[in-house]
């Protein structure tokens, strides 16, 4: 991997894991073009994934830290059967948002052979769910109300926005932060609160992704030219991005819809179609 390929892939990573655009859809595109191994994607996955989940904790460090002691407060509750402060709702809450994902990723990584897994990550595939995911998004951006805040989540909706995950994980090209924003969007958060709390459920899941693929590339018997130091390159580039694409879309989200983020979604549906090499044949 030269320099410039490790940049590009980087910056790729770690700009689009929270937007709504679908990271896998991009990352994708990068690593067809410049052909990547298989020790090489292991690679950026594991360091790519321990960047943007930095760049999150680091951004929302106040709402981590009051997740955190809201953690311990709540098994105090259990015990105690007293009532909830808002720190202890808000570990409930992202709590609330793992199970139903990790149990049906869980089951599809033991169940799914490689065929299938590998036939989801076909370029058609993903074009098909950044094209649908993209129009979901729009419609529940426009019919969806804009009143609600975080503060004011109930259980079933944190247990339903977490399960669009395990949609986001089973098909590339839906984006995990594009789903769950979906979602909160569709019962009516406010945009800045959608994002926000998608970005909050997705740490745990990153976490677990990114754990996953370290535990993949340590018992891998692929070599590539890929190597630590090009590791931490990733890792660093994809948090400084990270961070940028954090604040740049809380920011719009204050301003805009999501409208340029589902425009961008069709235009890179439409490109990977025609990357794809069955393109070939039909443009023949």
């Amino acid at each position: 991997m030269s320099l410039m390929q490790i940049i590009l892939i980087s910056l790729l990573q770690g700009i689009t894991e929270w937007l709504p655009i679908s990271s896998s859809g991009h990352v994708l595109l990068a690593s067809s073009y410049f052909g990547f191994g298989a020790h090489d994607e292991l690679l950026i996955n594991a360091m790519a994934h321990l960047g943007t989940l930095f760049a999150v904790l680091l951004y929302f460090w106040k709402d981590v830290g009051r997740a955190i002691g809201g953690g311990f407060e709540l098994v105090g509750a259990a015990a105690t059967r007293k009532a909830l402060s808002s720190n202890a709702r808000l570990a409930m809450l992202i709590l609330l948002s793992m199970p139903i994902t990790l149990a049906v990723v869980g089951g599809f990584e033991i169940l799914a052979g490689d065929e299938l897994k590998d036939g989801l990550r076909g370029p058609l595939t993903v074009a098909a769910t950044t094209l649908v995911f993209g129009i979901a998004l729009w419609w529940a951006d426009t019919r969806g109300g804009n009143e609600k805040s975080m503060d004011e989540m109930g259980v079933m909706h944190a247990v339903l926005i977490g399960a669009t995950q395990a949609i986001a994980a089973l098909l590339p090209g839906t984006s995990r932060s594009g789903i769950t924003m979906t979602a909160a969007r569709w019962f009516g958060y406010k945009r800045t609160e959608a994002a926000r709390f998608s970005m909050l459920i997705g740490a745990p899941i990153l976490a677990a992704t990114g754990a996953y693929a370290i535990l993949e590339l340590l018992t891998a018997e692929t070599t590539g030219a890929a190597n630590l130091s090009d590791g931490l390159i990733v890792a660093a580039l994809s948090f400084l991005s990270g961070i940028f694409s954090i604040w740049a879309l809380m920011k719009l989200l204050e301003k805009i819809s999501f409208l340029p983020f589902v425009l961008y979604r069709i235009v890179l549906a439409i490109v990977l179609v025609l990357a794809s090499p069955l393109a070939f044949g039909w443009i023949s």
